[in-house]
């Protein structure tokens, strides 16, 4: 039996409306063990659950002695970790009204304990795992018993 040496994630944030209500859905990955996450929020933006759902998935692991592959379609979160926009951000406590403060000093955090990858996926495209977190993400939006989103609600 092959033993898993990475865990992969794929992940992706909706919003009805931006904003309005969103969602976001998670696929963990490890070996043969797959497990998805989901939650929808009665208001907030698409950026906001896009990061939102690496931040969960990421926070779900329970180690981090492996290598992590993150898969998403959105380029906000790609290129502001991998062009290194969010170094400049906290360096620069967010000045000129950089958004969603909160969640990228969450994800600072969280993300410094791990070895992570970004990957960009083509959304809505012929990813059938992409296509998951987009269902899991959007019946979130829509579902019932949707969470509140405090720090948008209070800031934005």
């Amino acid at each position: 039996m092959e033993t898993p040496n990475k865990i992969v994630i794929y992940t992706d944030g909706s919003s009805r409306g931006n904003p309005g209500p969103g969602g976001f859905g998670a696929i963990l990955m490890f070996g043969q063990l797959r497990k998805e996450i989901s939650q929808g929020f009665r208001k907030t933006t698409n950026n906001r659950m896009e990061l939102l759902a690496v931040i969960i998935a990421l926070e779900s692991l329970k180690t981090n002695a492996l290598p992590v592959f993150i898969f998403t379609d959105s380029k906000y979160v790609v290129d502001s970790v991998s062009k290194k926009w969010l170094d400049k951000w906290i360096k620069t406590n967010f000045a000129g009204g950089k958004k969603n403060k909160d969640l990228w000093l969450r994800y600072a955090k969280i993300a410094a304990n791990f070895q992570i990858q970004f990957n960009w996926v083509k959304g809505h495209a012929d990813n059938p795992l992409n296509n998951r977190c987009d269902l899991l993400a959007t019946t979130a939006a829509d579902g019932k018993d949707l969470l509140i989103d405090l720090e948008f609600e209070r800031n934005y």
